[in-house]
């Protein structure tokens, strides 16, 4: 596993090196921030541009902007906001809490939703259940997730005053917008666990857990559902990226002080420094989430270890 690990590890770096490239020089490419700062300022001159791209050193070559960019990195040191000079180091240490708390709540609670009825449907493959089940997760595939976020806030926090309707005013500000994402994360995961259980309940193996006299319970939760966890730990690991990396409507509509809103307003205020470092860290959190997605696949299957 040392040697797996190392692996994976030096292919997180060269990852997020490429990836910190590509944001930088493509940030360069999008437009002159001295230009795009001083739009409304009357009487700028050449002169006056030319302050301003020395003062946030925009004046040097690229390949020099870049070594010291990421000599910063190593320093954990992201610059600071062209419009308030606030380091973006604190601003994204501010942010990042919050939107690994939302991933991690949606997440969490997509389990606890897809798990028993990926299973149930599964288990009651062709019933009532496992229909009424499956229509459902088709449902939930059908809700675009700012309309289902705008439904919620609608019916609890206008028609029935339960919860807060945006912003963080306690852990109940965390309900509305992790079950939105948890309702639309669980419409694939349903679909994922049924299909998955499926093809592990008609092994030999379950068979011979069954006629040993083992109880339900045990061998779908214990046998059964262990043997299909590769591909439900694949995909939750893709989904868990792509929730850090796409929330940005959720946090918008919920005016959740997360990652999402800080890279939504750095691209409106076009402070390229907040935006370039939002970026950065999140892939870097996707290149980790995908790197302990590796790591537990030895964990959970021997057969890997073995490999």
């Amino acid at each position: 596993m040392t040697g797996f690990i190392f692996q994976r590890v030096l292919q997180a770096v060269f990852v997020i090196i490429a990836v910190t490239l590509l944001v930088s020089y493509a940030l360069r490419m999008t437009g002159d921030p001295a230009l795009m700062l001083s739009e409304g300022a009357g009487g700028v001159t050449e002169e006056d541009l030319a302050n301003i791209r020395q003062a946030l050193g925009l004046n040097r070559p690229f390949h020099e902007q870049y070594l010291s960019y990421m000599q910063g990195l190593l320093r954990g040191d992201f610059g600071r906001s062209f419009l308030g000079g606030t380091p973006v180091a604190r601003l994204i240490g501010e942010a990042l809490p919050a939107t690994l708390m939302l991933a991690c709540a949606s997440l969490a609670a997509s389990i606890l939703i897809s798990l028993p009825l990926g299973i149930q449907a599964a288990v009651r493959r062709g019933r009532a259940a496992d229909q009424a089940i499956r229509i459902l997760s088709l449902v939930g595939l059908s809700f675009p997730n700012f309309w289902l976020a705008l439904m919620l806030v609608l019916l609890l926090s206008i028609t029935f005053p339960l919860l807060p309707p945006s912003g963080w005013s306690g852990p109940a500000s965390l309900v509305m917008p992790a079950l939105t994402m948890a309702i639309i994360l669980s419409a694939t995961n349903i679909r994922l666990v049924r299909t998955t259980m499926l093809d592990t309940l008609s092994a030999q193996y379950i068979m011979v857990a069954r006629s040993k006299g083992l109880k339900e319970r045990v061998v779908l939760y214990k046998h059964a559902l262990r043997n299909c966890a590769i591909p439900l730990i694949t995909y939750l690991g893709l989904q868990f990226g792509g929730l850090i990396g796409g929330i940005v409507v959720i946090e918008m509509v919920f005016n959740w002080p997360g990652m999402g809103t800080l890279a939504f307003d750095a691209v409106a205020g076009r402070d390229y420094p907040v935006l370039q470092g939002a970026v950065t860290v999140l892939a870097a959190l996707i290149v980790l989430v995908n790197l302990a997605v590796d790591i537990a696949y030895g964990l959970v299957d021997p057969r890997i270890r073995a490999r």
